[in-house]
């Protein structure tokens, strides 16, 4: 798939009627900081589509992307450590668990982007378990593998994969744009 248009197209904290227009919606999940705002970036080849930040707990909303002016790229809160209060932290995981699990808004699928270098935490194989309870389709993207040592690469990628099981796992950088040609083919399936 090749993107030739993305455009930002608001941020929503609860039911929108943009998401009721049958686009095929692709959601971007993981924990803080894992790339997700980069990953989209990389894929619609703009660098400030999306907006990504050092600090965890950038996205405070769920941000909706119009590409190709087919379907929705949908960037979620990251999970788990967030520079906000408890009760902001919580709003956020109210609002990903809303969309995901709760909203009558159909996923085609769940991206899930981790830190290739950390692997998957537990909170990934929770959020995993929990969206296949549901019936998401999920893809997995190990980013940031431009920061593993090559001595390392093959030994961190062995054990993401053995903690996933037969899902798929695209190994990904978002910053170097590996593996976005492989990511785009496998949204769109």
């Amino acid at each position: 798939m090749n993107i030739k248009s993305a455009k930002f197209i608001k941020g929503i904290v609860g039911p929108d009627e943009i998401l009721n227009d049958k686009k095929p919606q692709v959601a971007f999940i993981g924990r803080s900081n894992v790339g997700k705002s980069s990953t989209i970036n990389a894929l619609a080849k703009e660098k400030n589509l999306a907006k990504t930040s050092s600090f965890p707990g950038r996205t405070q909303q769920i941000n909706i992307f119009l590409i190709n002016n087919t379907f929705y790229l949908v960037d979620l809160p990251g999970y788990g450590f967030a520079k906000a209060s408890r009760k902001d932290r919580d709003q956020l995981e109210e609002l990903v668990a809303w969309y995901l699990f709760d909203s009558p808004y159909k996923q085609r699928k769940i991206i899930l982007i981790i830190d290739a270098n950390i692997g998957l935490t537990d909170d990934d194989l929770e959020m995993i378990y929990s969206l296949e309870e549901h019936g998401k389709k999920v893809t997995i993207v190990a980013n940031k593998i431009d920061k593993i040592k090559p001595s390392e690469y093959r030994k961190k990628l062995q054990k993401v994969q053995e903690k996933a099981g037969m899902r798929t796992i695209i190994p990904c950088s978002a910053e170097k744009r590996i593996g976005i040609g492989e990511l785009a083919r496998e949204m769109m399936e």
